[in-house]
């Protein structure tokens, strides 16, 4: 099936899904948005559905995903961004026990579960980082990220005690300038705590225009040590079949006289496929009026969505990214961003050789 065809397809299954929701029970506010970096619980599941689905229909592989549509339904994937009350009204240490903080509603009650192999997103101690939570309805709020304190324990149910006191990230009325492979998205910086091991972001999302909030757990593991299931990573350990001969300069000096440097980076990942965010600099003293970025695939990956770009994928796993019709200026110093979906099955390399307008980029 070429691009064109699964890019209709995924306009199709979309309409299927917003059918699917309007023919649930009515409630006050249904489905607003939730974390995709870190991945939340229900989001994480709910791509590993997708993946390992076949049919349109959600069939996860993770053996949490799988106990908790056993323990439920697959409701709380179909909508995975509606993990909320709906009269909080900022009393969430009132009115939500211990042990139901990544489910307070009844639906999405399998989400509580004490488990270590939740999918899983591997993070670093201190890093600068963009959250980027779904924004499926807009609404003014802020949004608090917690993190479990140092000595929690991971086989008991998050309780309120099980938090540090005070969020390590803190926003209010953050922008939409983001799109992920499920629409628009809400992003902003943050600075993740000094951590090690295993630990759950946890989400709360008051809105200011209603007594609603939204809530989320994220999955994270700071460091290095074996995940028993990483986000996009089958073997997360040591190469068991090391290269004898290593490349003695795998990572050459920058050109210092490329006009244009790409930083490519994996935000989500999964057994199947991942979302990647390009970022595209100008480093000339010229603007740049209208922009095509070339790079190939070294191995299997097909491009299934892609966003902020014109994108065609050709032959040999050649791709082709054309800038949008409102991001075709690249001003000297200045970059724009794109991003995209892929299927795979197996591992590859991330590509490393990028050109602008048929010139060699730095990475």
């Amino acid at each position: 099936m070429n691009i064109k065809r699964k890019l209709r397809l995924l306009v199709v299954l979309g309409g299927v899904l917003s059918l699917f929701v309007v023919l649930l029970p009515a409630s006050p506010a249904f489905a607003h948005g939730g974390l995709t970096y870190p991945a939340t619980r229900t989001y994480a599941c709910y791509v590993d559905g997708i993946e390992s689905g076949q049919g349109g229909d959600l069939d996860p592989s993770n053996p949490a995903c799988i106990e908790a549509i056993a323990r439920g339904d697959k409701t709380p994937l179909w909508n995975w961004f509606g993990n909320l009350l709906s009269n909080a009204d900022g009393r969430h240490r009132e009115i939500i026990p211990d042990g139901n903080l990544c489910g307070p509603a009844e639906t999405y009650s399998p989400y509580r579960m004490a488990r270590t192999d939740w999918p899983t997103t591997r993070v670093q101690p201190g890093a600068n980082v963009t959250i980027r939570y779904n924004a499926w309805a807009p609404h003014p709020g802020t949004w608090y990220q917690y993190i479990t304190r140092d000595g929690w324990n991971p086989n008991e149910t998050l309780g309120w005690d099980d938090l540090e006191p005070a969020p390590f990230d803190q926003v209010t009325n953050p922008p939409i300038n983001g799109s992920g492979p499920y629409g628009a998205e809400y992003t902003w910086p943050a600075t993740l705590p000094d951590k090690q091991g295993r630990h759950i972001i946890f989400s709360i999302w008051e809105r200011s225009d209603s007594p609603e909030a939204f809530y989320n757990c994220s999955d994270v593991f700071f460091g290095s040590g074996s995940i028993e299931y990483e986000i996009g990573v089958d073997n997360p350990g040591p190469d068991p079949d090391p290269d004898p001969d290593p490349d003695p300069d795998p990572d050459p000096d920058p050109d210092p006289n490329a006009s244009c440097s790409v930083d490519f980076s994996v935000v989500s990942e999964w057994n199947n496929g991942y979302v990647a965010d390009v970022i595209v600099t100008n480093n000339g003293s010229n603007s740049i009026q209208g922009w095509t970025l070339n790079w190939s695939f070294s191995g299997n990956e097909e491009v299934t969505n892609s966003w902020n770009t014109s994108l065609e994928q050709g032959t040999g796993g050649s791709i082709e990214a054309s800038n949008a019709g409102w991001n075709a200026t690249i001003g000297a110093g200045q970059s724009v961003n794109l991003g995209f979906q892929v299927s795979r099955t197996g591992d590859g390399p991330d590509p490393t050789a990028f050109s602008l307008n048929g010139s060699p980029c730095n990475t």
